[in-house]
């Protein structure tokens, strides 16, 4: 086997730093009764704000830091997160709290090119999420973590146990039960590295209440297995992202959107699947009393391009009124559907979205209003007025066979109807080309509407062929109803 590690340092930082773009000084605070700094930004670290200082002075110091409460359950759902996003990677995916993720690779190596090409994907797409993570590869998952945390991560082709022999100590209490009295126990025996301790007589250390520290190394070392429980993705998508600082401009809410979006491109690769469409949640501060605002994006195709996505949402926000300053986003995306891979062409272009009518109906949709774009559609009904409806633009989707199929009219119908009939003098029967094809009315409209019609082709003085018809009721009025061309 072969475990990919990846270990995500000052995780409680980087949960409110992915949905943000600018450099503002920023710190996390620990909880009551002692409010101390447990993580900064490097714009907060260049002003000397480090952990461990208390909240008075990391103001004194930084007056214009912004610090936020540390949030656990937000480390867990982005634990949560790039687990199902590490799923369009390998299916083989384990949680490693408080800040790992675990992925066996060996499978999918020839898939991706090899190790090197394999990190260097997982390394920029993880960017993309807005995580920062130090990778590293190793035959066990405990070695492959100590080495994320510890290690250089260059050293991939030399033996695992040259490379857990240089590793510091404390590498020991990561993952595993050892405490800090082991620590001391073996820090005060003059012991350093991991090398060192794995040389010590394990009886000695037995009597020494220090068993946990040799079945660590030997479940590092891969002498004795290391079972890891599968991670299961949810069956629904939903990521919640909060912003460090309430924010109503447009583009901080694409940036944190796409955030968003690049967890949901991970969830769907993993299950080879596309949706028709996603919500996005606008959270607007706690004292402003504004409930949260839903937007449906509707994609317009089964799809899980995120060019398409980013697309629609950034023309859904151009024209979003904010009632107030946006305080967390969340996307939800349900009903996954099995997506087969886009066949490529011989010759391929540039245009991958040219005669994409799906795009330019939701795009249309997105920036106009629902109501603003409609599509016609047959209706069974024999007279040519009633014969079609206004319907919602369709999402493409499975073909279902129609159980009673419209018939087709015996002869053929103009592409263009005028709004109301116009009466016309009697044509010269020379003009008439064919008919009279007769239609009757509906007796179920009212009595107006009872008088049939006979329906001829005539070609006009100005050469246009036409579609008329002559009332068959008195006064036999002759009618203009539409043009053939």
């Amino acid at each position: 086997m072969l475990w990919c590690a990846l270990y995500l340092p000052d995780l409680p930082l980087q949960v409110f730093t992915r949905g943000r773009s600018e450099s503002a000084p920023l710190a996390v605070l620990d909880g009551h009764p002692r409010r101390r700094i447990v993580a900064a930004d490097p714009a907060a670290m260049a002003c000397g704000v480090e952990p461990g200082l208390g909240r008075a002075s990391a103001l004194a110091i930084a007056p214009e830091l912004c610090l936020v409460d540390r949030a656990p359950s937000l480390e867990h759902a982005a634990l949560i997160d790039i687990a199902s996003w590490a799923g369009r990677f390998t299916p083989a995916v384990s949680l490693d709290p408080p800040n790992t993720v675990l992925l066996e690779v060996e499978a999918c190596l020839r898939l991706f090119g090899g190790l090197a090409p394999l990190g260097r994907q997982i390394t920029r797409q993880i960017e993309e999420l807005g995580f920062h993570a130090r990778l590293a590869f190793a035959q066990t998952a405990l070695a492959a973590r100590w080495l994320a945390r510890f290690g250089t991560g260059d050293d991939v082709g030399k033996p695992l146990a040259e490379r857990l022999d240089r590793l510091p100590l404390r590498a020991l209490a990561e993952g595993t039960p050892v405490g800090s009295d082991n620590l001391d126990l073996l820090t005060g025996t003059g012991h350093a590295t991991l090398g060192e301790v794995r040389r010590l007589p394990r009886h000695g250390l037995a009597r020494r209440h220090a068993q946990a520290v040799t079945d660590a190394i030997d479940r590092a070392y891969g002498h004795v297995p290391d079972p890891r429980s599968w991670f299961s993705p949810p069956e629904r998508y939903l990521s919640r992202l909060p912003l460090p600082t309430p924010s109503g401009q447009a583009d901080t809410l694409l940036f944190a959107t796409r955030r968003l979006l690049a967890g949901l491109a991970g969830w769907l690769d993993a299950r080879q699947a596309g949706v028709e469409r996603f919500t996005l949640v606008l959270e607007f501060e706690r004292n402003s009393q504004v409930p949260e605002t839903s937007v449906e994006i509707v994609l317009g195709v089964l799809s899980r391009d995120m060019v398409r996505c980013q697309l629609l949402a950034r023309e859904h926000l151009n024209r979003l009124p904010l009632p107030a300053a946006v305080d967390a986003l969340r996307l939800a995306a349900d009903l996954p559907c099995p997506l087969a891979p886009s066949a490529g062409e011989l010759f391929e272009g540039d245009d991958e979205h040219r005669g994409d009518a799906g795009l330019l109906v939701a795009t249309l949709r997105a920036r106009l209003g629902d109501q603003a774009v409609r599509c016609l559609t047959p209706h069974p009904d024999h007279r040519p007025e009633k014969a079609w409806r206004w319907i919602e633009p369709p999402v493409p989707g499975p073909v279902h066979t129609r159980s009673t199929p419209i018939p087709l009219p015996p002869s053929p119908r103009p592409l263009w109807l005028l709004p109301e009939p116009r009466a016309i003098p009697a044509p010269q029967p020379w003009s008439l080309l064919a008919g009279p094809e007769r239609i009757e009315s509906g007796w179920w409209d009212g009595p107006e509407a009872t008088v049939g019609r006979d329906y001829f082709v005539a070609r006009t003085q100005d050469g246009c062929l036409a579609w008329v018809f002559r009332e068959r009721g008195a006064p036999h009025g002759w009618y203009l109803h539409g043009y053939f061309a």
